[in-house]
């Protein structure tokens, strides 16, 4: 008796080690859009993720992937997978150069980009500084957007890469500033000089260009070339007369070094002379 309720337990065991390891039904191509799309339509990103990836995998050629393929971009993008959505855009860019839809990819890539720099951080708490950040990731995302609208200038998605743009240039120069500081704090006033003509010149027209003036004039005055400081005085007198780097008679008062002076020693005194 003992010997058949080790058979029957063997069998049982057995029989649960087959269902374990029976792989999931296989569907149709069609199955496997339908579900991709039921899914997307519940904001179902991971499992409208899964089914596109299988439809890929199985049916590399059938008659849904070049549409699989994008709304794989959309599914990874919206199931915060922005590396994953990258990868989805560089793919169809590289497959179907000619889609009417590859100004979706194009955008969507500047978009992941965009989003890898700020990070979720500073997007649910927006007093997050980014601008110490290596900017990488926004030059990318200029890139991105610069060639979709240099491609696609008609694009439903042009005004919005467009807006993107400008505001990736005013991060891009308040990240030159803050090296500027970086290096006016340290009293490396050539490397800080340099750096704040650098804004001027390649970024004209942000937010960074008044404090970059202010930091040329005072650095050039202490390395002595009044010229130069002279020639920044007047654009700044120019551009921004109503800065706080004049007083009322119009006359320039330094502020930017004394104002890293401070910071300097608010971290030495922690904050107890500042």
């Amino acid at each position: 008796m003992r010997f058949f309720h080790h058979i029957a337990l063997a069998a049982g065991l057995l029989f649960l080690a087959a269902c374990a390891s029976t792989p999931d039904p296989e569907l149709t191509e069609k199955e496997y859009y339908d579900e991709a799309k039921a899914a997307i339509d519940a904001n179902n990103f991971s499992l409208a993720t899964k089914n596109l990836e299988a439809l890929e995998t199985r049916y590399p050629f059938g008659r849904y992937a070049e549409q699989a393929q994008l709304d794989l971009i959309y599914a990874r993008y919206n199931n915060i997978d922005l590396e994953g959505a990258r990868a989805a855009a560089d793919r169809f860019i590289r497959l179907h150069p000619q889609s009417p839809h590859v100004d979706y990819a194009y955008y969507i890539r500047g978009i992941a980009s965009y989003n890898l720099d700020v990070g979720l951080a500073s997007q649910y708490f927006p007093a997050v500084d980014v601008t110490s950040r290596d900017p990488g990731e926004m030059r990318r995302a200029f890139d991105d957007f610069s060639q979709l609208l240099t491609r696609f200038p008609d694009s439903d998605y042009a005004a919005d890469a467009e807006q993107r743009m400008i505001e990736i240039r005013n991060r891009l120069s308040e990240y030159e500033l803050h090296a500027a500081r970086y290096y006016l704090k340290r009293e490396a006033y050539i490397a800080a000089a340099n750096r704040a003509a650098h804004i001027v010149k390649s970024y004209p027209n942000t937010s960074a260009v008044e404090s970059a003036l202010t930091i040329m004039i005072e650095t050039y005055r202490l390395l002595g070339m009044e010229s130069q400081a002279d020639d920044a005085l007047a654009v700044l007198a120019a551009n921004f007369p109503d800065s706080d780097s004049f007083d009322d008679d119009m006359k320039f008062k330094p502020s930017e070094i004394q104002k890293q002076q401070r910071s300097l020693l608010s971290v030495v005194t922690f904050g107890w002379f500042e």
